[in-house]
């Protein structure tokens, strides 16, 4: 009898060196859960060729997502991996996030020649981000710092600091970790009380057109999907969905699941960083962990700061 031959499952990923370790990582998870020909087809975004532009005068972080989107929606792909960060907050109703896998570190951390504590840095040292809230969170711990703006994949970044063009630039930890750069470079991890991270920071997020018929590569999907993960980023995304954050918003939250509840902390910035709204609460985690009560926490907590003035602080 003529055996099965094995379904294909094609996985879509940016052609960085980050983006293609994670798409690494899914394949191997799904190859243990099924039998598959599983291929990385590598697709080029708007936002890997617009090296230098700023992403907020450009498009935004959809531009990481947009041709990864249009190749689920025609068919080439049959997934697509992402940095979760990278997403929207809210999707099209045609994509959905099937899966979001065990979490790496939030942390950030600040990369320096001599592995230098911010708050050491001499005045006027340069230091590079292109993100307005790690911007403003570093001119809290050293108002002396000159804040550069800084493009390009991880490998870019850390050579920036190797060559002398910066003095310190501050990435996220997750990334060094995925491509085993950690022993690499001298770097000074940041208290998240001060750098509370961007919403889905550490978490690799799986998309799949929302309408896919359930077969085999859901139920692998579900096998390899964390539920604190899910759970903690789905309260995240939430909370930014519901104070209404672009890409350019100069926000971090922070869910995190201890003992029998979910912890979540933000921290806001208006547009010029001169004023902030923090806000934290504490709820109970449901037994199943299902999503929506995770959503229904993100939107609590909004409601919080919106009703301390989150609306007027963005300029609403």
């Amino acid at each position: 009898m003529a055996l099965m031959p094995k379904p294909k499952i094609r996985i879509g990923s940016r052609p960085s060196k980050l983006a293609l370790a994670q798409a690494s990582i899914v394949r191997a998870q799904l190859a243990a859960q099924m039998p598959a020909e599983i291929e990385i087809v590598e697709i080029r975004t708007s936002g890997d060729k617009m090296t230098s532009a700023s992403l907020a005068d450009v498009g935004g972080k959809g531009l990481f997502i947009k041709e990864l989107e249009q190749a689920l929606a025609a068919g080439a792909i049959d997934l697509a991996v992402h940095s979760m960060k990278d997403l929207p907050a809210v999707l099209p109703e045609n994509f959905r996030v099937a899966a979001v896998l065990e979490r790496e570190s939030t942390a950030d951390i600040l990369v320096t020649r001599d592995g230098l504590a911010l708050s050491a840095l001499p005045a006027g040292a340069r230091l590079g981000t292109s993100s307005s809230r790690r911007r403003f969170q570093a001119l809290k711990m050293n108002r002396a710092l000159e804040i550069l703006p800084l493009r390009g994949n991880v490998d870019t970044r850390l050579a920036r600091v190797a060559d002398g063009a910066f003095d310190a630039i501050i990435i996220a930890m997750a990334g060094l970790k995925r491509l085993g750069r950690v022993k690499d470079v001298k770097f000074v991890e940041l208290d998240d009380r001060d750098f509370i991270p961007a919403g889905g920071q550490g978490a690799l997020a799986i998309e799949t057109m929302a309408d896919r018929k359930a077969d085999e590569l859901d139920r692998a999907l579900s096998a390899i999907s964390d539920a604190r993960a899910f759970y903690e980023t789905a309260a995240e995304r939430a909370f930014l969905a519901a104070i209404e954050a672009s890409c350019t918003t100069p926000v971090g939250v922070r869910a995190t699941i201890a003992d029998d509840t979910l912890a979540l902390r933000a921290m806001l910035f208006s547009p010029d960083g001169a004023r902030e709204l923090s806000e934290s609460s504490l709820e109970p985690l449901v037994a199943d962990l299902a999503p929506d009560a995770a959503e229904n926490s993100g939107r609590l907590l909004a409601q919080k700061m919106l009703a301390r003035g989150a609306a007027a602080l963005l300029g609403r």
